[in-house]
């Protein structure tokens, strides 16, 4: 059974690929009792990412924590079925179109008729309203039209896309934090579920931060900037001597002044192109010269050495290999090996953030499709075998595989 902060609440993931699954996957961190209900050929995620010996890699993480039912709720039947886990859910994650809940008789009047106080998060492309609300999407369309692509690249390249799901992850996140907020206005006193309404694109927008009161206020439209930072100067990528790459940031002027020092450039703290941070970003190009010079004569091992030692900012630029073995995210377990039963062992990232009392733990994997179907209906409805028998006779619950009781690592 699940443990943690969250071991009182009830979660059925109804949807498929990335970010509300993702909002599932951070509430079963923290030991909500998620139940992924999945068609019961299999969730589309499956199928993304790479495989080893024929088991989908990336559902082994953002399956996590989960248990899996395989239900058609194209049927209706299935549609019945999932009513009737409603009765005990305390929240309901989906992404389908908006619409299409309620094609099936499973829209939100329909769940709270049977369970008032149940929380829904509905993700979509576009949210439940506006004139794009019925339009497909996927976070790809998100990145575009946030502004944030039009922003990220080369000056003289193109817009460029994250090469990772990034407007579903920090949906993802948004909407596990929109979840709780619903349930701690629940709990104060109103007893009552409410419906959470989503859109791709709207967490992208808050994160991009500036750009906006600037157009608004100034009329300035952002641009591609590289990795410079248009509200702090130096704050660049530098290769040095061996070839590598760090990231150095000047965001506080004491900061500045220790780097100044470190290439032994003093005399740059009071140059009237640099001595502040708005007269550093109109003379950027200068200023990250200097540095740029000093870093090319300089291994990456001096580099590092001579910043972190003057307290400047600086940090390698790492591989995902360079990750798995700094001893600083091995100290803090930020990746963490976890039993499986089907690739025996697996490291993935770990629970994020870390709470003192009341840590997240990764208690399994993603399992296999329909694995824990007997169980939840026993739990959850209190069905019985013979009962449960004849739902998987009359297809309308998968098959499933037999459950395993492996436990990850603890954080």
């Amino acid at each position: 059974m699940a443990v943690g902060p969250l071991s009182d609440v009830r979660v059925l993931d109804i949807a498929s690929f990335m970010a509300a699954p993702m909002a599932a996957m951070w509430l079963g961190d923290f030991g909500a009792d998620v139940v992924k209900v999945e068609h019961p050929n299999g969730d589309p995620i499956r199928s993304w990412g790479n495989a080893k010996n024929g088991v989908p890699l990336f559902w082994k993480m953002v399956g996590r924590n989960k248990r899996s039912i395989g239900i058609d709720l194209h049927e209706a039947a299935g549609q019945a079925l999932l009513l009737d886990l409603c009765t005990t859910a305390d929240v309901v994650v989906e992404n389908f179109r908006p619409g299409t809940l309620e094609r099936w008789n499973l829209g939100y009047d329909r769940m709270r008729e049977r369970n008032p106080a149940l929380v829904l998060l509905s993700v979509s492309a576009f949210g439940q309203t506006g004139p794009y609300s019925s339009r497909a999407g996927f976070g790809t369309l998100a990145e575009a039209m946030s502004g944030y692509a039009d922003i990220t690249g080369q000056l003289d390249g193109p817009p460029t896309l994250p090469s990772f799901a990034l407007a579903d992850s920090i949906t993802g996140l948004c909407g596990a934090y929109a979840v709780m907020v619903a349930l701690h206005e629940r709990a104060l006193g109103s007893g009552e579920g409410q419906r959470i309404d989503l859109a791709l694109y709207e967490p992208l927008l808050t994160v991009l931060s500036h750009i906006f009161v600037d157009y608004d206020q100034l009329g300035l439209i952002a641009e591609r900037l590289g990795s410079r930072l248009p509200l702090a100067a130096p704050r660049n990528v530098f290769r040095t001597l061996d070839e590598t790459w760090v990231a150095m940031s000047c965001s506080a002027q004491s900061v500045f002044e220790r780097a100044c020092a470190v290439i032994g450039r003093e005399d740059l703290i009071q140059d009237e192109r640099f001595v502040t941070n708005r007269s550093r970003i109109e003379n950027v190009d200068q200023i990250e010269r200097y540095f740029a010079e000093w870093i090319g004569q300089k291994t990456e091992e001096e580099v590092l050495r001579q910043f972190t030692d003057a307290g400047a900012a600086i940090a390698p630029v790492y591989t995902v290999a360079d990750v798995f073995k700094d001893p600083h995210f091995q100290a803090r377990e930020n990746i963490v090996a976890v039993e499986d039963a089907e690739l025996g062992t697996i490291r993935m990232q770990n629970v994020t953030p870390k709470l003192s009392r009341t840590p997240g733990e990764i208690r399994h994997a993603g399992p296999r499709n329909g694995e824990h179907a007997e169980e939840v209906l026993r739990e959850w409805l209190g069905l019985a075998p013979e009962a449960i028998q004849r739902l998987r006779s009359a297809g309308v619950i998968g098959a499933g595989e037999p459950a395993t009781s492996v436990r990850g690592a603890a954080p």
